[in-house]
């Protein structure tokens, strides 16, 4: 539903100084050089943001999301009069906006999304009649996997902040993460590591392995924590690990294990679950949690019952160590020493959970599923 915009309307904050800038001179009528003396700037400078917000237009989702914010700016305090003939029409379908969209939702879908979209060959797709964006990625088979949704709404807002932009335009538009894209996901996941671990600081819960004798993952340079990030922006620390060969060069996961492994977190994607749930298994499977498949479920629902499922039948410590590295895409080495094992370790654990689940999926559900959504 459109919001319920009054007179004191003010633009969200999160949106950049430049689409401001624009919307002030367009929607407003101040001049550049108003702008520019307001700002502080040089009117150039002021040109300059200004014509690059006009160019961006060619972009469905900016041009979308411009033309909402415009309405809502001058909208003002106006109410229809459902009395009036000439009202508009109430029960119309309303397209989500970005107006109401806040800086904390935006982040928090941008930790979901972008680390998607920073995987080799993962695009954004969306077309004018669609609610909602899907984010694909080309599996091992050559097929287009989906990977994650997100409203249409907070498209347009990563759209605006530049995290995303038009890859090939056409009846169903693409696009790919970004430069400034990938700098924010970096961002935002080192903000919510260090949030994390004051938390468990706080509660006495941060897990500490003496023989490790290793500064702490979230601020070692260089350490734990920077493989953990490099894992989140490129590829999953199951990818690396299945490139690696053993003593006689063969792979060390098998392709149905690394498959087993892309399922597990594309059902824990697909269910938008991700950094809204506790890091291990017994925190996600509560006592009495039912974890049976509910059939005709939503896509979501449907996709948290099958990692429920999966991870019931793994167990504590192999569904601790599933999640934590296929889902939560967690390094082995702090997974390790967060779940208080010994060096090196955590691959021979996370092989026999992945053969586990490997079995699991084609027990539950043959060879050809889960089908995701």
């Amino acid at each position: 539903m459109e919001p319920n915009l009054s007179a004191d309307f003010t633009l969200p904050a999160w949106l950049p100084d430049a689409v401001r800038l624009y919307l002030d001179h367009t929607e407003d009528g101040l001049s550049l050089r108003q702008l520019a003396r307001r700002e502080g700037l040089a009117a150039s400078t002021v040109m300059r943001q200004v014509r690059r917000y006009e160019a961006r237009r060619d972009d469905p989702l900016v041009d979308e999301a411009l033309a909402a914010l415009a309405r809502a700016q001058g909208a003002g305090s106006v109410t229809p009069d459902p009395d009036r003939k000439d009202a508009p029409e109430m029960t119309a379908p309303i397209r989500p906006t970005p107006v109401t969209l806040d800086e904390a939702g935006i982040d928090r879908e941008a930790r979901r999304v972008l680390r998607r979209m920073a995987e080799p060959g993962a695009v954004m797709a969306i077309a004018p009649e669609m609610q909602k964006a899907a984010v694909l990625r080309t599996g091992r088979d050559g097929k287009m996997v989906q990977t994650a949704v997100l409203d249409r709404a907070v498209a347009q807002a990563f759209a605006l902040k530049d995290w995303i932009g038009v890859r090939k335009q056409g009846r169903l538009t693409s696009y790919e993460i970004t430069t400034q894209g990938r700098a924010a996901l970096k961002r935002l996941v080192e903000d919510e590591d260090r949030r994390r671990q004051a938390h468990h600081g706080a509660f006495g819960l941060a897990e500490a392995a003496a023989a490790f004798g290793t500064a702490d993952p979230v601020e070692a340079e260089g350490g734990a924590a920077a493989r953990r990030l490099r894992y989140t922006l490129t590829e999953s620390p199951v990818a690396v690990l299945a490139r690696r060969r053993d003593k006689d060069g063969r792979a060390f996961l098998e392709p149905e294990l690394v498959q087993a492994a892309e399922r597990l977190r594309e059902d824990f994607e697909l269910a938008q679950i991700g950094g809204r749930i506790p890091q291990g298994w017994d925190g996600f499977l509560p006592a009495g949690e039912m974890v049976e498949p509910r059939p005709g479920s939503a896509a979501p629902l449907a996709a948290r019952d099958r990692v429920a499922l999966a991870l019931r039948d793994l167990g504590p410590g192999l569904g601790d160590v599933a999640l934590r590295v296929c889902c939560h895409l967690e390094g082995l080495e702090v997974a390790e020493k967060r779940m208080g094992w010994a060096a090196r370790s955590g691959k021979i654990v996370l092989r026999i959970a992945l053969q586990r689940l490997r079995r699991h999926y084609d027990e539950t559900y043959g060879r050809a599923g889960p089908l995701i959504g």
